[in-house]
This record gives C-alpha cells, structure tokens and sequence, in this order.
C-alpha cells in the first residue's frame, strides 16, 4: 500500500507538473513506460502462476509479498502487456520525440529493468521483429531526407557513435584499439567525449555497416539467468546537424541517446563468480548511483551527484537536463523475479518525476561564412558562366537589366535578388569610392588583370623590404662579431677585488690620539708615496699599448725591469709568486676571481683544467688553459705580482717610540 501511496503522490506531482508546463513550456517531465515481457517458464521447474498484471493501458498492479491478499498498483505515461509488439511500443511511445530533433532539441530513450527482462530485445530486436534501434534511424533519415530536400530552407547531416560502459570505463566500440575516453564538460554545460569515433551516414545501409559490427564488440556473458547477459551499458548517440540555405544562415544540433542499460542482479540467482562477479558489482554500483541522482533531483537537492559515476555523467543530460526523454521500464511477469520486479518499478515511479528543461541549440555562421555562401547562392548558374565570354568577365559587365553602379559590382551578380535595403547600401557604398578618383577605386569593380598587376606589385614591395631586413640583420651580426674580444676579458677583470689574497687583511688606518715620533711619520709617509707611484703605475699599464702575442719574453722583460725600478727584494718577489701559484692550485672559483684579470669565465676553465690534469706546477703554466694565452699570462703575472708587493707595503709595522 505504500508503493500505491507514492504512485499517488507521483501521479499528484504529474499533475503540477503540467500545470506548470502551461506557464513554461520549455518544462518537460521525463515520460515512462512499462513492458511486461511474456511468461517464460524453465525445464526444470514446476509451473508457477504470474505476479503481474495489467489493468489498463496505463496502469497495472503487482502482487504483495507481505500479503497474499493484497496488490500494489502503479500508475505510469503508458503499459504495454505480454502481446505487445515492438512495433506498438515504438509507434506509441518513441517515435513522437524523434520530431524535436528536427527543431534543434535533444532526444533520448532508455531501456531499464532487471537482468533476463528484455531490455535488449526491446531497444535491437530481430530481423523479424526490429526493435527500437532499427526503427528510429530508419525513421528519423526519411526525416531529413524530407525535410532537407531541395527547395527546402534547411540542410541537414547525420552522424553517429557507438560506446559502452564497462567497469567504468568508456569505451568506443567503432574503434575498439582506442582505450578507456574520458568524459569533459564544456563551458556551456554539454557532456562531451574526446576520441569519440564519428561516423557520418546518409541512408540506413550506412547505419547497418556501422552498427552491425560494432555491435558484436559489446561485452556479454552468460549466467544462470540469461545465455547472453549484457555486462556494460550501451550507448547510441546519433547527432542531426541543420544549416540554414538562406539568411541568417543559422545552425541547429540536435541528439538523440539511444541507451540500453545493463540489468541489476542477484548474484545469489546468477550464479556470478570471478569476473563476471566484477562486473556485477560495477553494473550495481552505476544502477545504485542512477538512483541517487533520480532522487536528488525529486527532492530538489543542491548537489546531484553525476559525477560518481561514469553513467550518469553521461546521462547528465537526459536525466535533469535539456533532452526530451523517455523510459522504459523492462519486468518479468515470474513470481522469482518478484523483488527485481518491485525493485524497478518503484524506481519507474520515482523517474517519472524528474523533470527536464528542453531548449534549441542553434548558433549563427561567422560572418566570412555567411558572405561566402551569400556569393555561392547569388553568383549565376554554371550555364550562364559558360555563356560569358572571357571578355565580359575581366571587364566586369553583368546583366542589362541592373543600372550601371550595378554592374561594376562583378562578384555579386543579380542584386535585384537581394532585400532593397541591402541592394541600396551596396551601391551607395560604391558611389563613395567612386567619388574619390583612382586613387579609391573599388575593389569589387577593378577588372581582374588590374587587380592581378596591383597584387603583383604588392608582392614585389613586400619581397623587397624583406631582402633589406635581411640585409641589415647580416650588418649588423658582422659589426658585432668584429668588436675586439678583449672588451669581454677587461670587463671581467674589473669585477675582480683588488685584494688576491682573501687570508690577508689590510689594517684600517686609525686617528692617532698620542704623541708619534717624527722617524715613524716618515716612514708613513715614504709607504704612502710608494703606493701612490704603484697606482699611477697600473693606470700607465693600462694605458699603455701591450706588446703582441708570441713574445714571452719580451713581457718577462718588461716584468723584470718594473721590478727593478721598484727595488723589490728577490724574497719577497718568490713570495708572491709561491702565494699566486698556490691560490691556482687550491682556490675555489670564487677564490680565483678575487685575483686580478680573472674573471667568472677564466675562474671556470681554471678550476675546469685543474680537475683533468692536476695542479699546476709553475704560474707561467696558466698558459696550458685552453682560452687564455701567453699574453693574458704575463699581464696576470704582472698585475698580480705588483698588487700583493704593493699590500706588503701598506702592511709595514709601525714602530713605536
């Protein structure tokens, strides 16, 4: 009795429902259907007696399980008995939403229902009896075969894809090799499929050569209960394009799913192990969360849970979406099916409620396209072409009949077809660029060896600024590479510290606050004159031209004699060197650039060569490194030496009086 209470309360919500419909007619409930399939009866068994039966064409009642005495009665859009034939069930119920599609809307049908119930048979059939499937192609391609007939406003094209869901994964069964695809959403809301094989058909010869085939990819298996048991989810998705012949050339698409659900099943009655007891319970997970999302959306819940399954993301459309759609529910009459039975009628019952919201999907042709087709419909027929004379078609001329602003118009031929507020526009347009001489001439009226010589002489123009950038990139790439390299090596050597060795650390002078003696002053005095003369030196050697590459020994020379003139003991000379060669051997990178005329790239191929052949056994063997020559050798050498000679001066001990 609570089952009847809630197809009451269904049929009282139905009711509202279309009540509302008259406000809002872009509001449709989902319309459900009931097949009972005929009684089957097994060999093995002994006869047992019905639990189902049919009241009217739109009701039926079901025996109680808790008492004999009583049924339960249940109310749907339509009940088709144990005789009745697939094609009462397709004239009746299906083939009235095929003519949505025709307008721009979706369409789509499922079959529902426990396993053994005849779900398949219902959507494919036989060759004697073809069910669903067969019988809508068949239908909606005499449609647009009709409809897209010349003379008529539209052009229509159909395509189709074949897939099905199993163990959540969607797979593409007119390209088997392809794997599992993955479902998106795009930014208006429609369920798409990337990879989706699409196969377009014209007549349904094209639709058998395609569906027949692969349908034999789909998954089944045998049970208990039926020798060849669907294990996944079928779906045929069949898309009608329309394009408008004339303006404003709008688009239409519409779908139609044509969807054979897997049945629900007791593995206690099946008999399921191993794999097929996988692929049971991913059927009853999919079928579980089919019904958690009819109920959220009766209840009006914020969240409907689509996305838990790869089902009812795909059905997000059908099911509280913009499609038309329509279910039939599957039973079996045996008292053995009894709990699948009421298990999918309360499930019919609850479906009948959702509520969809069907619109037309249209756009409009960018509008290059529109002006291209604009010219393909108004240019003249081939045999008028061929009429033409070449000369006539240079020189532009059309039709007698149009005024002479008309006939400069050479690509739109016959603008007497065209509206007048479109025709005036046109020749006022060509008015203005006539009114401004030569200079503005309309391209629509320039002859074509014209147009052919002005394009010719763009061309050459624009060959020729290209060959002048090229020219100028090739100047200025030799300009940059004849700029001398020592510009890189001086700019590295004026990042480097003036101090080589980072051990020593020269003292800071401090204000003297006592009495110093005369004899401490001088000397003080002679370090200081001594470090100016030093400075003054280096900037001398800077400015001084080097002497060329390859002669040694004229810059040892040049080294010698500085350090004569300066009088630096021999000690002090060998120290200098033994520090400089030390700092080569055990100095970082860092280390090394704190020497002067090294910089980050000579520190690298120092440290670099220092690691494949070992330490360096003489400073002059710094001219060994690949990148840095005897010349750089000697000017390091010498600039080193007088730096640490010059901070041994700055160093010297004041003597206290």
């Amino acid at each position: 009795m609570a089952v009847a209470a809630a197809a009451a309360t269904g049929a009282t919500r139905s009711q509202l429902s279309k009540g509302r419909t008259s406000r809002r007619p872009t509001v449709a409930r989902v319309r459900v259907a009931v097949r009972l399939r005929p009684f089957v009866e097994e060999a093995n068994s002994t006869s047992e007696s019905s639990c189902v039966r049919g009241l009217d064409g739109c009701s039926l009642e079901i025996a109680n399980g808790r008492n004999s005495q009583e049924t339960l009665k249940y109310q749907f859009d339509a009940f088709y008995g144990e005789t009745s034939t697939q094609q009462d069930i397709y004239v009746g119920f299906v083939h009235p939403i095929l003519r949505h599609l025709m307008n721009g809307q979706n369409a789509s049908v499922l079959a529902y229902g426990p396993t053994g119930a005849g779900k398949t048979y219902t959507m494919l059939g036989s060759p004697e009896q073809p069910g669903i499937i067969p019988r809508a192609l068949k239908d909606l391609l005499q449609l647009t075969w009709e409809e897209g007939a010349e003379g008529r406003p539209w052009a229509f094209a159909v395509s189709m894809s074949y897939l099905e869901i199993y163990q959540e994964k969607v797979l593409d069964l007119l390209a088997p090799a392809s794997g599992d695809l993955v479902i998106r959403e795009d930014r208006w809301g429609n369920i798409l499929i990337p990879g989706l094989t699409q196969k377009p058909i014209a007549s349904f010869t094209d639709f058998e050569q395609h569906f027949l085939p692969a349908s034999r990819n789909r998954t089944v298996g045998a049970t208990r209960l039926n020798q060849r048991s669907s294990r996944s989810h079928a779906v045929l998705l069949v898309k009608v394009e329309q394009r408008e012949r004339i303006a404003p050339f709008r688009q239409r698409e519409g779908k139609l799913y044509l969807i054979d659900l897997a049945g629900s099943e007791d593995n206690r009655r099946t008999g399921n192990q191993g794999l097929r007891l996988k692929e049971s319970g991913a059927i009853n997970a999919s079928l579980f969360v089919l019904g958690k999302v009819v109920d959220a959306l009766n209840q009006g819940l914020p969240r409907v849970p689509y996305r838990d399954s790869k089902l009812t993301r795909l059905l997000q459309d059908s099911l509280g979406g913009s499609a038309h759609s329509v279910l039939i529910a599957n039973i079996a009459p045996e008292r053995r099916f009894y709990l699948d039975t009421v298990t999918s009628l309360n499930f019919a019952s609850r479906s009948k409620e959702v509520i969809n919201r069907p619109f037309t999907h249209k756009s409009f042709q960018p509008p290059g396209e529109k002006v291209k087709l604009a010219q393909k419909e108004l240019m003249d027929p081939p045999e008028a072409k061929r009429a033409r004379s070449q000369e006539e078609l240079e020189d532009g001329t059309g039709s007698p009949d149009l005024p002479t602003s008309c006939l400069k118009l050479s690509p739109l031929k016959q603008l007497n077809t065209l509206e007048p507020a479109v025709q005036e526009r046109l020749l006022n347009l060509d008015r203005i660029l006539d009114s401004r001489g030569s200079q503005g001439t309309s391209i629509l009226s320039t002859p074509r060896r014209e147009r052919t010589a002005l394009e010719k002489a763009l061309k050459e123009k624009d060959s020729e600024i290209q060959r002048l950038k090229e020219k100028y990139k090739e100047l200025e790439a030799n300009r940059l590479s004849q700029r001398p390299k020592e510009l890189e090596e001086e700019e590295n050597g004026s990042l480097a510290s003036p101090c080589p060795f980072p051990s020593q650390t020269v003292p800071m002078t401090k204000p003297l606050n006592r009495v110093v003696p005369l004899q401490l002053i001088q000397e003080q005095t002679t370090s200081q004159s001594k470090t100016r003369f030093l400075q003054k030196e280096s900037q001398k050697r800077k400015l001084r031209p080097e002497p060329p590459r390859g002669q040694p020994e004229q810059q040892a020379e040049g080294l010698r004699t500085t350090l004569a003139m300066l009088q630096v003991p021999p000690d002090l000379l060998a120290e200098s060197r033994r520090r400089i060669l030390g700092l080569l051997n055990t100095g970082s990178a860092k280390e090394l650039r704190r020497l002067q005329r090294i910089g980050e790239k000579k520190a690298q191929l120092i440290v670099g060569w220092r690691e494949l052949h070992g330490p360096f056994a003489e400073v002059e063997d710094l001219g060994r490194v690949e990148g840095i020559s005897e010349k750089q050798v000697a000017t390091f050498l010498k600039a080193n030496i007088l730096s640490f000679v010059a901070e041994c001066f700055t160093a010297l001990p004041r003597k206290d009086s």
